[in-house]
């Protein structure tokens, strides 16, 4: 039967989503509503749309049944097991070393979480790829004008761990590759499913896995995710980085990434590293 790894939990998401517009719908949760409460951040360093991403998200987690779809959702996902493994790969290399790729699948902070557990993977960094340097901003990504994706650059040890490896993480729990311009309650083009290829190799193992998943229909739909050259990564404000780690108990956090850091967990208990953060 095809397989959408990460369907649970991005169902749970866009439940958050559509409970997010009623609710703005009945509390009139705009500018002028909100004010009052900006008083209580730092707005040069929490941008309005990040707050409202919380805000929605305690409001949902306020109901008793949304918590009992949280935890059948979150149990499903961490119970799949893993897509097949890419047909093209490289062998892992003889020597250490340090190689990069870039993904986005989503909101960062969710990429970024599966990443940084990964066995091979020496750092990471949330970022954006797409566009310009001039427009590499949050409050400019949320435009939705600048071309960038949220994406988050993998560095990692060719002789621990391979491209394709990196591929079938990425496409089992890091997101759904079948959810065109959105990944749960984020829409837009900047939270489109990519790969930035750095060099021919990489170009040819993602194009011969998506191809490969998709002859074997592997999922219910059709893979979206685009593979395009890489021009430039930008790293994104400090505050994104290890969002997920430093910020547990944001719902956001709870419904939408923590499943997949326990499907990764389930799904790949030899690649799991228990990431506690850089020191």
């Amino acid at each position: 039967m095809p397989l959408s790894p990460v369907k649970g939990t991005s169902q749970a998401c866009e439940d958050v989503s559509t409970q997010a517009e009623l609710l703005s719908r009945t509390h009139a949760t705009n500018r002028e509503t909100i004010q009052p409460i900006t008083h209580l951040m730092n707005w040069g360093r929490v941008p309005l749309f990040m707050f409202m991403r919380v805000l929605f998200g305690l409001a949902i987690l306020g109901c008793a049944g949304f918590a009992v779809i949280l935890v059948r959702h979150g149990a499903n996902a961490a119970s799949k097991t893993p897509i097949p493994a890419a047909k093209v790969d490289q062998p892992l290399a003889s020597t250490p070393g340090k190689e990069s790729a870039v993904f986005a699948g989503g909101c960062f902070w969710g990429t970024q979480a599966v990443f940084e557990r990964v066995k091979g993977v020496i750092h990471t960094a949330a970022g954006y790829s797409g566009g310009s340097a001039a427009t590499a901003t949050y409050d400019q990504v949320t435009t939705e004008t600048t071309g960038h994706a949220e994406s988050v650059e993998v560095v990692y040890d060719p002789s621990k761990i391979t491209y394709g490896q990196l591929l079938r993480i990425f496409f089992s729990v890091a997101h759904d590759p079948t959810q065109l311009n959105r990944q749960g309650p984020d829409v837009g083009s900047s939270y489109r499913s990519a790969i930035f290829y750095v060099g021919d190799d990489q170009k040819r193992i993602a194009n011969a896995y998506i191809s490969q998943l998709d002859d074997a229909k592997v999922f219910q739909g059709r893979i979206v995710t685009e593979v395009t050259p890489l021009n430039g990564f930008y790293r994104a404000e400090g505050y994104h980085q290890d969002y997920a780690l430093h910020n547990p108990e944001n719902p956001y956090i709870q419904v939408c990434d923590r499943p997949k850091i326990e499907a990764l967990k389930h799904q790949f208990p030899d690649l799991f590293v228990d990431y506690q953060g850089r020191h």
